[in-house]
């Protein structure tokens, strides 16, 4: 079967998918993008459901005809996965566990998004239980606390990184001596491989096709570690190549997106830094193509608009939290221009199929903006749910958006 599930997954990647789902991370290809089109409303968006559920970060999934959520259980050291409908948001199925305690300030639920592959749910808790279920049925595969398993503490600001699943392979950034990125197996979750050393990362890995074989194209997960940029073979862990980004840890970081032959990658601590990837001697480097520090990424990762252009939305602390959005260009890192306050302090962005992007604050309000170099162009705008740190999910025409308190599906297209 490992053979069919590579196969399945460089169709994906080549953009050959058979379905209109969200079943990851940034979407089908983990890049914020889809083929969707979305044009400007002139009423609010219909909301066709809303259902309450706990607290978490996670950004809600859908895959054939299911919306899957990972949430805390409230008032429980508990986390619950459900599997709704996405037509009508009824329960189609729901699994507990039980979860060490773990508080904070901004959260106590999961915050890593699930994935969905060939028929199978797999999510990563805040305190590292990662577990496996059948989509259809809900029916428990297999789960592994995976801190306890490795011995390796967990992190104090809790778990983070959406799994990546390539072939029979779920990919993981854990962190500690020969720990930072860990693979089990998709049928038993036993450990595959671990690699590298360093803190556990917030950011989520990316797939990249790497070329640098000639006539061959081989598939590499691309992590943003402690201090750089890793790239590994996922069915090994073999490190293919490194790239440091600071002398001092990064800090939180967005998950890294590739825009030809640039990976754009940036954090809190250090700014936005485009790393150009070239083939000399049969092997894949790395090098710095530009650095701009006004590029401050915190959790709201960027989108590219076309080859010469990529939007981020910036996030700064001190003297106070504002979310700026910004249109860059790709090739020297230069600020087109920007749009301030898009919000408090986060706002997740989405590109559709007909080149807009989506635009969902942290106080509920969804934008929906043209691409355009020449300045910021608003086409619509609505307030869809309460408070948010979730980026929406767009699907068949419905946009899936997680609120502190539900989860809501709207009608974007008739």
């Amino acid at each position: 079967m490992l053979w069919l599930r590579t196969v399945l997954v460089l169709l994906v990647c080549s953009g050959l998918s058979w379905a209109a789902d969200w079943p990851q991370w940034l979407g089908l290809n983990r890049d914020g993008t889809t083929t969707e089109k979305v044009l400007p409303w002139q009423e609010s968006p219909k909301t066709l459901w809303r259902v309450p559920v706990g607290d978490g970060f996670a950004v809600p999934v859908i895959a054939e005809g299911r919306v899957l959520v990972h949430a805390r259980v409230p008032d429980k050291d508990e986390e619950e996965v459900l599997a709704l409908d996405a037509a009508t948001g009824k329960q189609l199925w729901r699994q507990v566990y039980a979860r060490d305690p773990y508080s904070s300030l901004i959260g106590t639920g999961p915050r890593a998004t699930p994935s969905v592959v060939l028929g199978r749910v797999y999510t990563f808790g805040i305190t590292g239980i990662l577990s496996c279920y059948e989509a259809a049925s809900g029916k428990l595969l297999w789960q592994v606390d995976v801190y306890k398993k490795l011995q390796v503490n967990q992190p104090g600001f809790g778990v983070c990184c959406s799994p990546l699943v390539v072939g029979n392979r779920v990919l993981v950034s854990v962190g500690g001596m020969g720990s930072a990125v860990v693979a089990l197996d998709t049928d038993t979750g036993e450990v595959a491989w671990r690699a590298l050393d360093g803190p556990i990362s917030v950011a989520s890995p990316i797939l990249f096709t790497n070329q640098a074989k000639q006539g061959k194209a081989s598939l590499e997960a691309v992590f943003v570690q402690g201090s750089g940029l890793a790239a590994l073979n996922p069915f090994d862990g073999t490190v293919s190549w490194e790239f440091a980004l600071a002398d001092e840890p990064l800090g939180t970081a967005p998950s890294p997106i590739v825009a030809g032959d640039l990976l754009l990658t940036s954090s809190a601590n250090t700014g936005g830094v485009g790393v150009k990837l070239v083939v000399e001697d049969g092997r894949m480097t790395a090098s710095r193509a530009w650095k701009n520090a006004d590029l401050s990424g915190y959790f709201a990762t960027p989108v590219v608009a076309d080859k010469d252009y990529f939007y981020m939305v910036t996030t700064v602390t001190l003297p106070q939290p504002t979310a700026t959005l910004r249109c860059v260009e790709i090739r020297s890192g230069k600020e087109v221009w920007n749009q301030p306050k898009v919000g408090f302090f986060h706002a997740g962005l989405l590109r559709t199929g007909n080149n807009k992007l989506l635009l969902l604050d942290d106080s509920g309000g969804l934008l929906l903006q043209g691409h355009d170099p020449k300045g910021y162009r608003e086409l619509a705008r609505a307030t869809v749910c309460g408070p948010t740190f979730v980026t929406p999910a767009l699907a068949q025409g419905r946009l899936y958006v997680r609120d502190n308190k539900a989860v809501s599906c709207l009608a974007l297209a008739d």
